[in-house]
């Protein structure tokens, strides 16, 4: 890409460079497209996921943002930008945004002279820390190559960078490239997973007013001070339940919670949309209704271990490899999450079959509500897949790096051959880590305690989400799934 073409690439994508010396440094705002866009589906959720970096001083910190398409990644970033043109002691221009959907690596680097070159009357007195952000990088090839050249002995060090992205390959080899010996940083979380809303913030953004239980460590919740938390709202379980359904109906996208609440239900032209993202991400040169069938195949089988074979016979595939690269493209594009089985050290069965659990409710009803012929989802498998991500989403927050490595919940196999869906695994806690209480996760109403006792013989104690159930009485606690989900996340 030429210089004069980066250049308006750059000049186009960081308006407020124009208002840096008006009287209104956010005047932008108001024909910016990204924010036009959230306008029309606003309920007023904002992710906080930057907010140590707009709040907070400014240092060399370098931060990915990874999640899926349509999360609201541009979103957060213009935030961000809103937020630092507001602080007194921060110039506009320090700020460059880099959208990256358009570079290729040589325009990367050449995009990171040009952005300081763009906006060197800051440095008149002294040379100013810049705040980069990079848009969708991660369709960048080498792109953690050329940031760790650019950070080594040049000015661009020195400075705080946000980097966000839809695709994680595991090649890119962050970890090595962009924070292995970067002292200083200890404090700071350095990769960072933008997922759908929760079910805790869909509650709040629907403006249901249920009360929210006080998260808590994943391996304590059969702690004392849960049960008096649990028994405080057992009044309004039909409450929860009614919510939790209207939650697995439209799932955690922003603007598909928007058009929930304000029009009972998700556009078709919204599901469209995620199709053509799935379609881009993981099989280009399928026909649309590719996506759908694969998706349905995995819903369907999603409460047990995926038997790739019978799958991939189901769906016309040639052979196994086909199916194991799509649902390897669906996880690396955040839309699928592994449960593998463990051991009871909790160790990953290597060779055991995982099941797959899709990121989002959503995705479930995608393929039934875009291709007739296609069934309905079951909400007892959406509750689990919703249960098992909840519970990864907090792993990988206690210790990040974990839901990109693969490494979160996991199911266990008792002596005679049952299955416990989520066992205990290692979470980390400010003293070391302790092991997470073990969940199974059955959408019933009654007859849960004879599935109970599987838990409770395998692991003397546990967690079992229900419907709408409430029992501390025994060693395994019956909750319903909507407040364990509260109490996780």
């Amino acid at each position: 890409m030429r210089d004069d073409e980066l250049r308006r690439i750059l000049t186009d994508a960081n308006p407020w460079w124009r208002t840096a010396t008006s009287g209104d440094r956010t005047a932008w705002r108001a024909t910016h497209r990204v924010l036009q866009g959230r306008g029309q589906f606003d309920l007023g959720y904002r992710s906080q996921v930057l907010v140590d970096i707009t709040a907070g001083p400014l240092t060399d910190a370098l931060v990915v943002l990874a999640g899926p398409r349509r999360v609201g990644k541009s979103v957060i970033l213009m935030d961000s930008v809103d937020a630092l043109c507001r602080r007194s002691d921060i110039d506009p221009r320090q700020i460059i945004h880099i959208p990256c959907d358009q570079l290729a690596a040589r325009d990367l680097r050449r995009a990171l002279t040009l952005g300081r070159e763009l906006t060197r009357s800051v440095d008149r007195e002294q040379i100013q820390r810049r705040i980069w952000l990079f848009d969708e990088i991660t369709q960048i090839t080498g792109w953690t190559a050329t940031l760790k050249t650019a950070r080594d002995g040049t000015p661009f060090e020195g400075d705080t960078v946000v980097a966000t992205g839809s695709r994680w390959v595991k090649g890119a080899d962050a970890a090595a490239n962009l924070f292995a010996g970067r002292a200083g940083l200890e404090d700071t979380r350095r990769l960072r997973h933008v997922a759908p809303m929760s079910f805790r913030d869909y509650l709040i953004a629907s403006g249901r007013h249920l009360h929210l239980l006080e998260p808590v460590h994943p391996a304590h919740l059969q702690e004392p001070g849960v049960r008096r938390s649990l028994e405080a709202v057992a009044f309004d379980v039909d409450g929860y339940d009614v919510a939790w359904q209207e939650y697995l109906t439209c799932g955690g996208f922003p603007r598909a919670v928007a058009e929930q609440v304000r029009d009972g239900q998700v556009s078709t032209a919204y599901l469209k949309d995620l199709q053509a993202w799935l379609l881009t991400d993981v099989d280009a040169d399928a026909p649309p209704e590719s996506i759908s069938r694969l998706l349905s195949e995995l819903e369907q089988r999603g409460s047990s271990p995926l038997n790739v074979t019978a799958a991939a016979e189901t769906l016309g595939y040639p052979n196994r490899p086909t199916l194991d690269r799509r649902v390897d493209r669906l996880v690396a594009t955040f839309a699928a999450l592994r449960c593998p089985q463990r051991s009871d050290d909790g160790i990953i069965i290597i060779g055991s079959r995982p099941k797959v659990y899709l990121a989002d409710p959503l995705l479930g009803w995608l393929p039934h509500l875009l291709r007739r012929g296609l069934p309905s989802p079951d909400m007892t498998r959406l509750t689990e897949m919703t249960v098992g991500v909840t519970l990864a989403r907090v792993l990988d927050d206690l210790d990040e790096g974990r839901w990109l490595a693969g490494d979160t919940v996991g199911y266990a196999r008792t002596d005679s051959g049952n299955e416990v869906d989520f066992c205990p695994v290692d979470a980390a806690t400010p003293y070391g880590s302790e092991r997470t209480v073990p969940i199974e996760s059955k959408w019933v109403d009654t007859g849960w305690r004879g599935e109970g006792r599987v838990i409770a013989g395998k692991y003397k104690a546990g967690v079992f989400a229900t419907k709408s159930v409430l029992d501390m009485t025994g060693a395994v606690w019956a909750v319903p799934a909507p407040l364990v989900c509260l109490l996780l996340r």
